[in-house]
C-alpha cells in the first residue's frame, strides 16, 4: 500500500488506515476479541497507521488496542493518539468540575464505565493525558500526537498544549505534531499560526462537502503541513443514503440527504459504488495523505481494501463536477 510522509518528518503513514473509534463499540457493542481480530486484519492488509484516542469508549479503544499490539513490532505500524481530555472517575469531586465535558452523547459507547471527561490544554494536563494513553496502549511512544477538539479552548491549545508538545517533538519523544478536529476555520488557524507537521480534518473534505478547499488545504499546501482524513462517510451517510441515515452523528436533513442520493446516482452510472467514491476522493487532493475508516470487523478491514483497490474512472469525477456536485474532484 503507497505510504506517504508527514510533514517534513521522519513519521510515514499509509494512504488507508484504522481509526480506533470503532474498537471501542461504537453505537453497538464491539467484543473485545472481535476487535483484536480487526487490529491484525488491519495490519496484514497494510494498513499501518492506526489512530486512537482517550475520549473513544473512555479508554476503552486504547486499551484495547494496545492489546491487540502487544506480540507486534513496533515498527510494523505508526500509531496516533490525542489530548485534551483527562479521563475520571465519575464521583462527584469529577462531575462538579467547572472543565467537565457535559455534551457527551450516552448512546455513542454504550459499554464505557461512568467517566466524567475533564478538558484540559495545560501544559501539566496534555503530558498527563498523553501519560496515561501510553499506559493504557502499553507503550512507550507514539508517532503522532493531535490536540483533539480544541472548541472553546483555542488560545490555551495554542499558547500552552501545543510548546508542550513542541518540546517533546524536539527531544525525539513524539515524530509529529496536530491537531484533530472537524472545524475548517479553526484548523485552518491552527495551520497558519503554530509549526504543525499534521492536521486530522474530520468531515469536512469528503464527497459530500468540501469546506476545506476554500481556506483550510491551500494553507497547509504552502505550509507544508501533512492531512489526514476522518470521516470519509459522513457518520455513515454516504454508506447508505437513506431516510434516518446519520450524518455528523444524528439523522441526516432532508437537503443533505438528497445530495447524498443525487451523488449514488451519478456513482451508479459508471458502475462504482458509493463508498469507494467516497474513499478515493479525499486522496485525490496533493495535501492528503491519508484515510482513516473505523472498522468494527476483519470483514470490514477487507470490505475497505476492496473499496480502496478499485480503480475509479476519470469521467466519475468529471461527471460529479460537472453536475455541481463537488469541487476539487478533477
Amino acid at each position: 500500500m503507497k505510504t506517504h510522509r508527514i510533514g517534513s518528518t521522519s513519521v510515514r503513514v499509509t494512504e488507508l488506515a484504522l481509526g480506533g473509534g470503532s474498537l471501542g463499540g461504537m453505537y453497538t457493542p464491539v467484543p473485545a476479541p472481535q476487535a483484536a481480530a480487526t487490529v491484525r486484519r488491519a495490519l496484514d492488509r497494510g494498513l499501518r497507521y492506526i489512530d486512537t484516542a482517550p475520549h473513544y469508549a473512555a479508554g476503552i479503544a486504547e486499551r484495547r488496542l494496545g492489546d491487540a499490539l502487544a506480540a507486534e513490532d513496533r515498527a510494523r505500524y505508526t500509531l496516533s493518539t490525542k489530548v485534551g481530555r483527562l479521563l475520571r472517575p465519575a464521583d462527584r469531586a469529577h462531575l462538579d468540575h467547572p472543565d467537565r465535558e457535559t455534551d457527551v452523547d450516552p448512546r455513542l459507547y454504550p459499554d464505557e464505565p461512568p467517566t466524567a471527561r475533564i478538558r484540559d490544554f495545560t501544559r501539566d494536563g496534555v503530558l498527563r493525558a498523553l501519560e496515561e494513553s501510553l499506559t493504557r496502549l502499553g507503550l512507550d511512544h507514539v508517532d503522532i500526537v493531535y490536540l483533539h477538539d480544541t472548541h472553546h479552548h483555542e488560545r490555551l491549545a495554542t499558547e500552552s498544549a501545543f510548546p508542550a508538545l513542541a518540546e517533546l517533538r524536539a527531544q525525539s519523544v513524539i515524530g509529529a505534531i496536530g491537531v484533530g478536529l472537524n472545524d475548517a476555520a479553526m484548523l485552518t488557524r491552527f495551520v497558519r499560526g503554530l509549526d504543525l507537521d499534521v492536521i486530522l480534518c474530520a468531515g469536512r473534505y469528503t464527497l459530500l462537502e468540501q469546506p476545506a478547499l476554500h481556506e483550510l488545504l491551500p494553507a497547509c499546501e504552502q505550509r507544508g503541513v501533512s492531512v489526514v482524513i476522518g470521516g470519509v462517510y459522513n457518520s455513515g451517510l454516504l454508506v447508505a443514503p437513506q431516510p434516518g441515515a446519520p450524518y455528523n452523528y444524528t439523522p441526516a436533513p432532508a437537503p443533505i440527504l438528497a445530495r447524498a442520493r443525487r451523488l449514488n446516482e451519478v456513482c451508479r452510472a459508471h458502475a462504482v459504488p458509493l463508498r469507494a467514491a467516497a474513499l478515493h476522493f479525499p486522496l485525490r487532493h496533493p495535501s492528503v495523505v491519508s484515510v482513516l475508516t473505523g472498522c468494527r470487523s476483519p470483514q470490514e478491514v477487507d470490505d475497505n481494501v476492496v473499496l480502496y483497490e478499485r480503480p475509479i474512472p476519470q469521467a466519475l469525477w468529471d461527471d460529479l463536477e460537472s453536475a455541481g456536485l463537488v469541487t476539487g474532484a478533477v
